[in-house]
């Protein structure tokens, strides 16, 4: 009966992690609202996160679930890393790939290394390492953050699902996956969380690797805009020159999240938005409305 219990819009600029960086290269308001983001999460009691991310492996025109027992990964900043090791859902995994399916939707199922799920592990990109530290994984797993590693003893957090989109497909097949992510909590029963990893504009700086545009400051404004509005919907219409311009890549995460309200009403907080470098970082968090 439980189905989805909270959703985020969270970045993933990995120097955000205390343990990597102790002035956060700058964006200490977004720090401390991915802080206060762990712990709304934390009180709603999720069984598993759905974390969606631009960074994982992607099939050109698929959605891509990964479809293996665990993730393993390894950051690393200035002489400083994390390692993490995560176990994955698979039973949430396999119902989001049927339920999304039985919509109509192109889905990719991403093993690595064994051929049988249960010894299959897969690398952990940054978009879902960083908001999942935040979210119960705040444990640096020494020795742990490969796919060659043996598995730990216990896991600090909960079972994820991770999902990669395909910006071949339509931004609509975005809101329908949504939707598939929450029909298949509801019927798993658990309490689920769904988070959208995104950064957004990354041409905020001339010296950044995308050089600059003044479509940054002004895509990044309609998305928090958007996100206090509680209409994350209205982003499926954002032109795409200034998509391009602005170089974001939350854009399809956040449709995601637009899809899974259309069938779970939620209200969202933005709690915090900055740019101290050449990318923006938006938290944001939602709760059923009901």
């Amino acid at each position: 009966m439980a189905g989805l219990v909270f959703a985020a819009v969270a970045p993933h600029g990995f120097p955000i992690i205390p343990e990597l960086s102790e002035d956060a290269e700058g964006a200490l308001a977004t720090r401390a609202a991915m802080q206060e983001l762990g712990r709304r999460c934390a009180a709603a009691r999720p069984e598993v996160l759905v974390v969606a991310t631009p960074h994982g492996v992607r099939v050109d025109g698929t959605i891509c679930l990964a479809n293996v027992a665990r993730g393993a990964g390894t950051l690393r900043w200035h002489g400083r890393q994390v390692e993490m090791n995560v176990p994955v859902d698979g039973r949430l995994t396999d119902s989001i790939a049927a339920t999304a399916r039985e919509m109509g939707l192109p889905i990719a199922l991403a093993g690595f290394a064994g051929n049988r799920r249960d010894q299959s592990v897969i690398p952990l990109d940054w978009g879902t390492i960083t908001p999942l530290w935040f979210l119960g994984h705040d444990r640096n797993l020494a020795g742990y953050g490969d796919v060659l590693a043996p598995r730990p003893e216990e896991d600090p957090g909960p079972p994820v699902v991770i999902a990669t989109p395909s910006r071949a497909l339509p931004r609509a097949a975005m809101v329908t996956f949504g939707e598939a992510i929450a029909e298949a909590a509801a019927r798993d029963g658990r309490r689920v969380a769904f988070i959208a990893s995104c950064d957004w504009a990354h041409t905020h700086r001339a010296e950044g690797p995308y050089g600059f545009h003044p479509d940054a400051a002004v895509v990044d404004e309609l998305v928090v805009a958007a996100l206090r509005d509680n209409d994350p919907g209205r982003l499926i219409d954002l032109p795409e020159e200034q998509v391009a311009n602005a170089a974001i890549d939350g854009l399809w995460q956040t449709l995601m999240l637009a899809g899974a309200m259309r069938r779970i009403p939620m209200r969202g907080e933005v709690l915090s938005y900055e740019a101290p470098s050449y990318y923006g970082m938006i938290v944001a968090a939602f709760t059923p409305a009901g």
